[in-house]
């Protein structure tokens, strides 16, 4: 009983604390400080060595001008406890007295403590940091390194000097720490996209720039030339990036790994030339089956995206002539994957398709080789409207794959096809749990189906409009785009000013798009633009008509007046850093 009553007054102890610590830090975040003083005192009594209430008892001293408590308070536990970060705290005393003298006397006396004994500068420094004072911060460092040459603070330093202002400094600092530590690698390099795609220095891209390509002239070491070939990724700069890769892999034939990564993703941003250009070199410069086999399936999926008609006896003429030279293995397994893919959507013979995954799932293959097959058939089935069957086989992805991209995505294709079917409130349910999925671009997709059931339901409660729109949407998953636009034409007709407009509008412009009529596209987005200013799709719109006149019809000043518009008024969009980038590289910006 004892022991229980013991157990339950500590926790009631520990309750009280947090409650009362709650109530102080309350009371200083509402600048009413003393009270908060009177708070924060009453928690030290009880915690003596509690640094964090001991330095808010400071500062409610110093909020309330008692700058003599605040000078005994710091002495009196300097003497108990011999801290050297407390010498700057009576330092920084002085400072707010405007007694820079003086404070600065303390502050010397913090650094004389590393002279001698170095590791003292972690606690010094960063005490310096938390006040702002941050060339004292970094002599702090300096003098560790001088008085013990085995330590490093590299990346504290550079750190400070990005927050100095001092962009020059902190480059060469992180350079050399990331040469020194290449394990730090991702996290310099994280450090420094940050500053490479916000506002700020507008230098810093080329200052960034410049020190790398100066260390790639001086030095044989591909460490650098893959540093580079980073930089111009992050620029999505892909033919940059390649040049560079090329360099590595004049000195190390077997390093291909990073260059069909890098033509994945060329692919991915729709970088066509550089993705054939990359993707054609590895072709002509490795005899690696899994190599060559992953990049013409590259080079054939981008067909596929691109063909026409009249472009399908080529293509499936050159599948077939893959397939016979690699044979049918796992191996293969994303090549038999694009053939079934393109015999059911595109030469609409579904069954021929089925039997291709089938086989392949007799094979022996891993179970995320499988889960991809068990997708691939259900997209087929839905593609043929057997919904029920196709949901089936996403379940079983789903629940295989828990956890795994590849489960979400499952999950999402079985919220679509609750969609395509007209059961939104099904759909609902599962896109709520998919827009925190991990996968930013999954959780991207779930959150705009989200938005488009949920808006269309607030002035239609029977989802009339919705309905049409769903059934217009599958026909466009059909690759039955003609009756698609017929479809969305009809919604515009019987529907003219409902909520479903304006994102009606975009569908018909993105799938006169992908058809290659740009003109009409551009008409559909325009009408967004002009007549639906407060729509969510309008930065969209916006967008799809930049990169038209980009990307497609060479027409930069039309491009930019497009791009400057997302700049200016839609700061939240998903398409603002990208449209910052272009609209600088077509200004003829140097820093990029």
């Amino acid at each position: 009983m004892k022991k229980i009553l013991s157990i339950a007054f500590l926790f009631l102890s520990l309750w009280a604390s947090a409650q009362n610590e709650q109530l102080a830090n309350n009371y200083f975040d509402r600048g009413e400080f003393e009270k908060a003083l009177v708070s924060y005192e009453e928690l030290l009594k009880t915690q003596a060595g509690n640094s964090n209430y001991f330095q808010r008892v400071i500062e409610c001293y110093q909020q309330l001008q008692q700058f003599d408590k605040a000078e005994k308070a710091i002495e009196e536990r300097l003497n108990k406890y011999r801290q050297s970060s407390l010498l700057i705290d009576l330092g920084y005393n002085y400072q707010l007295q405007k007694n820079q003298d003086k404070a600065n006397k303390y502050y010397n006396q913090a650094i004389d403590k590393i002279k001698k004994h170095a590791p003292e500068a972690y606690g010094i420094a960063y005490t310096f940091e938390r006040k702002a004072l941050f060339d004292f911060a970094l002599l702090a460092y300096k003098t560790a390194i001088e008085t013990d040459p085995k330590l490093s603070f590299n990346f504290q330093m550079a750190m400070l000097y990005g927050q100095k202002g001092e962009t020059d400094l902190m480059i060469e600092t992180y350079l050399l720490e990331a040469y020194q530590n290449p394990q730090n690698l991702p996290i310099i390099q994280n450090q420094l996209s940050r500053f490479m795609t916000e506002d700020g220095d507008e230098n810093f891209n080329d200052t960034l720039k410049k020190a790398l390509l100066i260390r790639t002239q001086k030095t044989q070491d591909v460490f650098w030339n893959d540093f580079l070939s980073w930089y111009f990724v992050q620029l999505k700069e892909y033919g940059k990036a390649f040049v560079q890769q090329k360099a590595i892999y004049k000195r190390n034939p077997e390093s291909f790994g990073n260059i069909v990564n890098l033509g994945e993703m060329a692919i991915a941003d729709n970088d066509q030339d550089s993705a054939k250009e990359i993707l054609t070199f590895v072709l002509e410069n490795t005899n690696d089956l899994e190599l060559l086999i992953q990049a013409h399936s590259y080079l054939m999926e981008m067909k596929i995206d691109h063909a026409t008609d009249k472009d399908y006896v080529a293509i499936t003429a050159e599948l077939d002539k893959l397939i016979k030279e690699f044979g049918v293995s796992p191996y293969t397994l994303s090549l038999l994957e694009l053939e079934a893919d393109f015999t059911a959507f595109h030469l609409n013979n579904p069954e021929k398709a089925k039997v291709i995954l089938k086989n392949a799932m007799e094979m022996p293959i891993n179970r995320y080789q499988l889960a991809e097959l068990k997708m691939q058939l259900a997209d087929i089935l839905l593609l043929e409207e057997k919904y029920n069957q196709a949901l089936i086989y996403y379940s079983q992805v789903g629940e295989d794959m828990t956890g795994d991209i590849t489960g979400q995505e499952a999950q999402l294709k079985t919220a679509k096809t609750s969609y395509y079917k007209g059961d939104f409130e099904w759909a609902t349910h599962q896109l709520k749990v998919l827009k925190s999925a991990a996968s930013q671009l999954i959780a991207n997709d779930a959150l705009d189906l989200f938005l488009l059931i949920s808006d269309n339901t607030v002035e239609d409660s029977t989802q009339v409009a919705l309905k049409k729109f769903a059934r217009a949407d599958f026909l466009l998953y059909q690759n039955k785009k003609v009756a698609s636009l017929e479809q969305f034409q009809l919604i515009l007709k019987e529907h003219k000013g409902e909520e479903i407009e304006a994102v009606t509008l975009l569908r018909i412009g993105k799938t006169y798009e992908k058809m290659g009529d740009y003109t009409k596209a551009l008409e559909y987005y325009n009408n967004i633009i002009t007549n639906h200013k407060e729509s969510i799709y309008v930065d969209e719109a916006l967008y799809y008509s930049a990169e038209i006149y980009n990307l497609h019809l060479s027409d930069v000043e039309k491009a930019k007046p497009l791009y400057e518009e997302i700049i200016f008024k839609h700061e939240d969009s998903i398409y603002f850093v990208d449209s910052r980038n272009k609209y600088r590289k077509l200004r003829g910006d140097t820093n990029l």
